[in-house]
């Protein structure tokens, strides 16, 4: 098929528009009322899956925390790895958010500025509560703070997990986030249902998905319990 110049078409719109005295804005809107007259569908690049590290390389990482003898940051990746709580959240935890008796921990807006509360499994209720305790005495008021008793920054948290990723040997670098991936990727293949791994992810709700929204996290909590026992750190 033969077609004219792009250039040609455009010398005859240039005649007809110049009138117009048009703006960037009104070519926009032009160009867009004729894409719809034409059905010339914008193509939109497919996104890529996000890399979620396997089971192994999470256990491996877990070791390199863990051997490094600095308590808190042990506490930091089990948060992320058992919460799926993003970075931002993760700094602005204050001690007066974590309620132990109940195993969850208040998320003040999150994404979306929305509040919610996630789960920790039983097992980590003691080593959290040790945690929790040494702030309190060190008179800290979030849940993380460095040495000068200022909360973390997500700067520095990526930061730690790029400095222990090294000394793991992982490339690519496990990030904060990649744990969170691994989590709900983890608790999907148990098998528990979307609709109560939702409000634990702070997902916004999708209209055909608003079941989400009315769910009560107490009948939630059961079943990730029950899951959580399996896991593998």
């Amino acid at each position: 098929m033969s077609r004219t110049s792009a250039r040609k078409i455009a010398r005859k719109f240039a005649r007809q528009l110049r009138d117009e005295q048009p703006d960037y804005a009104y070519l926009k809107a032009i160009f867009r009322h004729l894409r719809q007259e034409l059905g010339v569908e914008v193509p939109r690049p497919k996104k890529s899956l996000p890399y979620v590290p396997d089971r192994e390389t999470v256990q491996h990482l877990y070791q390199v925390f863990a051997a490094s003898g600095r308590t808190q940051d042990l506490v930091i990746f089990k948060t992320l790895l058992y919460t799926g709580v993003r970075c931002g959240e993760l700094v602005a935890i204050r001690l007066d958010d974590v309620d132990l008796e109940a195993m969850q921990i208040r998320i003040v807006e999150g994404k979306g500025d929305k509040d919610r509360r996630v789960p920790f499994p039983a097992a980590f209720r003691e080593v959290l509560a040790v945690h929790v305790e040494r702030m309190r005495d060190g008179g800290a008021t979030h849940l993380f703070e460095s040495n000068r008793h200022k909360p973390y920054s997500e700067r520095g948290i990526r930061r730690m997990f790029a400095r222990y990723s090294e000394v793991a040997g992982l490339e690519p670098s496990v990030s904060p986030h990649k744990l969170r991936h691994f989590l709900l990727l983890w608790l999907k293949k148990q098998g528990l249902d979307d609709a109560l791994i939702q409000p634990y992810s702070g997902h916004a709700s999708r209209q055909s998905l608003e079941i989400y929204s009315t769910l009560a996290l107490r009948e939630a909590q059961a079943s990730y319990d029950e899951v959580m026992k399996d896991f593998p750190v």
